[in-house]
């Protein structure tokens, strides 16, 4: 609820020892923030009471006392939802500022990008020729993952609510079919028409954001020894009764499909590579970053806000400032 944040100013003082000071430039806004508004178990711990939110973020070096830092560098932290601040050195990575748009490493490039790439290419183990279906396919993940699978040679099938969102998906994103699943009455009955329509069997991945009856569609249009990459679960995070959906998961076995949740912390190995592979798909234009943004900070909580009333297309970004050194 808006009356539990407060936007507080404070001075900011030269950076200390070992201290880099940052102007950010542009902060992302994420579903999994929302799991860390509660004090339940997690694998981050949640947000501190009267404490600025955390939150990825590229900026710029205005000031440093530390070797490894200049004035100029582009720096990735997790020190978002303010405009400046000082941190340790620890806390900053260096990004290359000539390789690509800096709102390019919170996006493409970024957490998301990586969270894409790992649960395509590592967890559902991606093959040229595959049926993908991806769900809030025209979110900050899910747009990067239909363009991924697309660039792999597979063929694309997204879910996003609304007209506006399902020509994003076809016109900008490039999928193969599109399901507004807002005029949907039956989803399940939606993406078989879509299957039926590219002239396959059924669906080999299914890169899952949503849950609930997405995930019932999945399983239900599923090829025999699917994979299934379980990124989140975003119609669930708000529910107080207990769910009813998917309510054909006996699919798993008889189908003999390997479903499996990921994290993407836990696969930073793949980073290098990852990142190789999106600066090359953008030098190509393979690639592009699809994003809504919001200027300044004062907006960020209604940018936060979009992720869960369907108001975003792509990745969710708040603009702080404007770059002084090019």
């Amino acid at each position: 609820m808006a009356q539990d944040f407060a936007l507080i100013t404070r001075d900011v003082p030269p950076p200390a020892p070992g201290e880099v000071q940052v102007r950010n430039l542009f902060m992302a806004v994420d579903p999994a923030m929302r799991g860390r508004m509660s004090d339940a178990p997690s694998y981050v711990p949640p947000f501190a009471l009267n404490a600025p939110m955390e939150g990825p973020a590229i900026g710029e070096v205005t000031a440093s006392n530390h070797p490894d830092f200049k004035p100029g560098d582009l720096v990735f932290s997790r020190l978002g939802w303010r405009e400046i601040f000082n941190a340790p050195a620890a806390a900053l990575e260096h990004r290359d500022r000539d390789a690509l748009p800096p709102s390019a490493y919170l996006g493409f490039a970024g957490s998301t990008g990586l969270t894409a790439y790992a649960g395509l290419i590592r967890i559902a183990g991606l093959r040229e020729d595959d049926v993908v279906f991806v769900s809030a396919a025209s979110g900050a993940v899910g747009s990067i993952a239909c363009q991924i699978a697309r660039i792999k040679g597979c063929k694309v099938i997204g879910a996003a609510g609304g007209a506006r969102k399902k020509a994003f998906l076809l016109d900008t994103v490039g999928v193969d079919a599109a399901i507004d699943y807002k005029a949907e009455p039956n989803l399940t009955k939606a993406l078989a028409r879509e299957v039926k329509a590219l002239g396959v069997k059924g669906i080999d991945v299914n890169f899952e954001n949503v849950g609930g009856d997405h995930l019932q569609a999945a399983l239900a249009l599923a090829n025999k020894h699917a994979r299934f990459a379980i990124c989140g679960m975003i119609s669930q995070y708000n529910v107080t009764d207990a769910p009813t959906v998917p309510k054909n998961l006996t699919m798993l076995m008889t189908k003999s499909i390997r479903m499996e949740g990921f994290i993407v912390l836990d696969h930073k190995d793949l980073e290098p590579q990852f990142m190789a592979d999106m600066i090359a798909w953008h030098k190509a234009g393979l690639i592009r970053q699809a994003e809504t943004v919001h200027e300044g900070i004062e907006n960020a909580l209604t940018a936060f806000n979009g992720l869960f009333s369907g108001d975003n297309l792509g990745r969710t970004l708040v603009k702080l400032g404007e770059p002084v050194h090019v």
